[in-house]
């Protein structure tokens, strides 16, 4: 039996055998040595040495060689159990040509990894490239395509831009059209109405509407031409039942646009006069489509009458706001000068108590001989005359007043005053007036002057800061969006020094509010 590539393996519990001893054949152990471990191999394979190899790893597990059997305690080999221990020297020599073979399957299949190891290394570099060249090919592709995408958004960019631009012009023409008729209606609203048929008063536009209307009446008579039709219609072969039914749905065609012209009219407010004659050239249109198969229509000449009934009807309305707004006016100012006349009176009544007693006690001092005391007495008696001839002028002048400046923080903020005159000798009656119902908080008194002017002062200044006036419709309104510095600097132009100028307003009532809101 060959042993090439197995070694005699002895169990520890037996003596030691010499390097490289052998059993001979029909060796057997003596029967005093001990029984070796179950299972144990009595002849293990020799370690080949490695085989270096530069070959890539296979992809796939390689079928290695059947591991050589390993022998029982009775020494036969491993894997073979049908042999004795005796005669395995033969068996050995037949495993030996046997592992020999298995060597030559080994370096074969160890040359085939060699060759599919390097067929696999330029099918990757083969499959690799390919792959570099398809991602060139998409990578190019899609730049091409980002680029005419780029192109094409820059177009469209483009495009918009410009109607962007348009769009933009047309909405700043728009709001600049937008912006006028807000304000043209505002000021309609408020009085400022543009008169189609300017008239001197409103009865002046209540004998013209009154002409106006009986002519109306008259052309909405028969044949009076308020409405127009065909000739010629026959009912049943017959012209006068044709005229009839003409006739008779002319008059409710005339019924119907008469009904909505009233009514608008009724309705009329004068900033609403251009929405009345649309809807009324509206109506007009319906009355024709509805009577076409018969020509019914409404004659231009009669609508056109009833527009301007409209438009003398809105100037009519207007110019009542407006006179109403003027006795207001002229009411107001008469409860003023009444006012002032009744101050004068009491401060004239007064003053000539006063003067007739101190004639009295002069008289008495006089007759005493205290002649000291009748100096004294007599310059008081010379201040009351001074003082009742300046009542007397007060009276006699209507432009000698005050000036005032005010403010008030707590119901207007900063940035606005008040400019204004009074012709009371108590000029603070007044401004506490303006300040007593109308307003949370009382007014500050920034500058309180005399002028025998005082009118004239008064109109300058509001013309002078007239393009800061809050009201620019009811000049009556006498407030402006300004300081009262701005209002000193005026005033010093205007009357030269100013005694008393308080510019910061002292506001207690609505600094104390303020101060009692935040700490609760």
């Amino acid at each position: 039996m060959s042993t090439q590539g197995y070694r005699w393996n002895s169990p520890p519990s037996w003596p030691a055998p010499p390097e490289g001893w052998v059993p001979p054949d029909g060796w057997t152990p003596p029967g005093d040595w001990p029984q070796p471990p179950p299972g144990w191999q009595f002849w293990v394979p020799i370690a080949p040495e490695p085989v270096p190899t530069t070959a890539p790893a296979p992809s796939s597990p390689v079928a290695v060689p059947p591991a050589v059997p390993s022998s029982t305690a009775t020494g036969q080999p491993a894997g073979d159990p049908g042999i004795p221990l005796f005669g395995a020297r033969r068996r050995a020599r037949e495993l030996a040509a046997s592992a020999d073979g298995l060597r030559a399957e080994n370096e074969r299949l160890l040359a085939e990894l060699h060759r599919v190891g390097a067929l696999d290394a330029v099918t990757i570099e083969r499959e690799r490239e390919d792959a570099r060249r398809r991602f060139q090919d998409e990578t190019a592709a899609l730049d091409a395509e980002r680029q005419a995408s780029r192109e094409r958004f820059a177009a469209e960019i483009a495009g918009l831009t410009s109607r962007r631009e348009a769009l933009d012009l047309r909405i700043r023409e728009l709001e600049v059209t937008v912006v006028h008729l807000e304000e043209t209606e505002i000021l309609q609203e408020v009085g400022v109405y543009e008169y189609q048929h300017p008239l001197e008063n409103v009865e002046a536009y209540k004998e013209r509407l009154a002409t106006l209307r009986g002519h109306l009446k008259d052309m909405a008579k028969v044949d009076g031409g308020a409405i127009e039709s065909a000739a010629g219609w026959t009912v049943n072969g017959s012209e006068a039942q044709g005229r009839k039914m003409v006739s008779q749905i002319s008059k409710l065609m005339l019924r119907a646009y008469n009904g909505e012209a009233d009514a608008l009219v009724r309705g009329l407010k004068p900033h609403r006069l251009a929405a009345s004659v649309d809807k009324l050239e509206k109506t007009k249109a319906t009355i024709a489509r509805l009577g076409s198969m018969m020509s019914i229509h409404v004659s231009d000449r009669y609508h056109d009458a009833r527009v301007f009934e409209l438009g003398l009807t809105a100037d009519y309305l207007a110019k009542v706001e407006e006179e109403k707004e003027a006795n207001r006016a002229a009411r107001e100012a008469l409860r003023e000068q009444r006012k002032v006349e009744q101050e004068i009176a009491r401060a004239r009544e007064k003053l000539e108590k006063e003067k007739n007693h101190l004639a009295n006690v002069v008289e008495t001092l006089r007759a005493k001989g205290d002649l000291e005391a009748v100096a004294r007495y007599e310059a008081q008696l010379a201040d009351v005359d001074r003082a009742i001839e300046d009542v007397d002028y007060r009276a006699a002048n209507q432009r000698a007043g005050y000036v005032y400046v005010i403010s008030n923080l707590g119901a207007f903020g900063e940035g606005m005053i008040k400019i204004g005159m009074t012709r009371r000798l108590e000029p603070m009656d007044r401004v506490r007036e303006l300040g007593d119902a109308s307003v949370p908080f009382g007014f500050d008194v920034h500058a309180l002057f005399f002028s025998d002017d005082a009118v004239g002062i008064e109109a300058e200044m509001h013309r002078r800061l007239a393009e800061k006036r809050v009201n620019r419709v009811n000049l009556r309104r006498e407030f402006f969006y300004a300081t009262p510095h701005d209002a000193l600097v005026q005033l010093r132009d205007l009357a030269g020094d100013v005694l008393q100028f308080t510019e910061l307003p002292e506001a207690l009532e609505y600094r104390q509010s303020q101060n009692l809101r935040t700490t609760g």
